[in-house]
């Protein structure tokens, strides 16, 4: 059996509305009524978060001071996955069609996701998506999990390419779950768009592709060393088929 994990956040799905709106919401919950702040365009403010650049230091650059970059950082954090904004999410390209083929091709394939449950099962119904990620197949935090913090305002820096996160911590937790409960498969990728996929798949011994249609730019998902870097989940699924029949071969 040839089997594909996959992260769901920019493989699947494409976050940037999501977070764009809420930098809009927050920037101006955070300005004084007078004060003139520079709201970023989507594009130029995608482009700071796939370049891990601090929340803080994204408001500041709007034009709040630090004080009020602190509370608009804190702000995102407490805002950007509550479920009003979720709806702003939308498919990533190509990903429904490819997914179709890999279902028709008889691949395996699991999704592995820092969302929890409800937030997962509200896109997979909400883009009529159940079908390919079927329960024993979904790889999510539980709904009680807290995230008691987030630290994309302070990354630890352990080595020259390799930064901690919570995630990197979770992630590893979610592979070695599941690669204890599927089924024996002779080859499994995992594709995903950040550290934390990355980090999961090595720490246990999976090919990693990274996606650079996701939250992270390619020369951050360089500085962890995946096997292969493309541009989205169609490109990564056609190399995975293309390794997969040389090794038949």
């Amino acid at each position: 059996m040839l089997r594909i994990i996959t992260d769901f956040d920019g493989p699947i799905i494409d976050v940037s509305e999501r977070y764009y709106r809420v930098y809009q919401i927050c920037l101006e919950k955070t300005r004084n009524r007078e004060q003139t702040v520079r709201e970023l365009t989507k594009a130029e403010f995608w482009e700071l978060k796939r370049e891990r650049v601090p929340e803080t230091q994204i408001g500041i650059i709007s034009g709040l001071d630090k004080a009020q970059a602190q509370t608009f950082s804190q702000m995102r954090r407490q805002t950007v996955h509550t479920q009003p904004y979720f709806q702003y999410d939308c498919l990533a390209w190509g990903a429904v069609n490819t997914m179709l083929k890999i279902k028709q091709m008889g691949i395996d394939l699991a999704v592995m996701t820092m969302r929890r449950v409800r937030e997962l099962n509200y896109a997979l119904n909400r883009y009529d998506l159940d079908n390919f990620f079927p329960e024993n197949r979904r790889y999510c935090l539980s709904n009680n999990y807290i995230k008691t913090h987030d630290v994309e305002d302070k990354p630890l820096f352990l080595s020259n390419n390799y930064i901690k996160t919570h995630d990197v911590e979770d992630k590893p937790l979610l592979m070695a779950r599941a690669l204890n409960e599927l089924p024996p498969a002779y080859d499994t990728w995992m594709i995903g768009d950040t550290e934390a996929d990355i980090v999961a798949a090595k720490r246990h011994g999976i090919k990693v592709i990274a996606v650079e249609c996701g939250i992270r730019d390619r020369a951050q998902l360089e500085s962890q060393l995946p096997d292969l870097i493309v541009q989205d989940f169609s490109c990564a699924v056609k190399l995975v088929l293309e390794n997969s029949l040389q090794q038949v071969g």
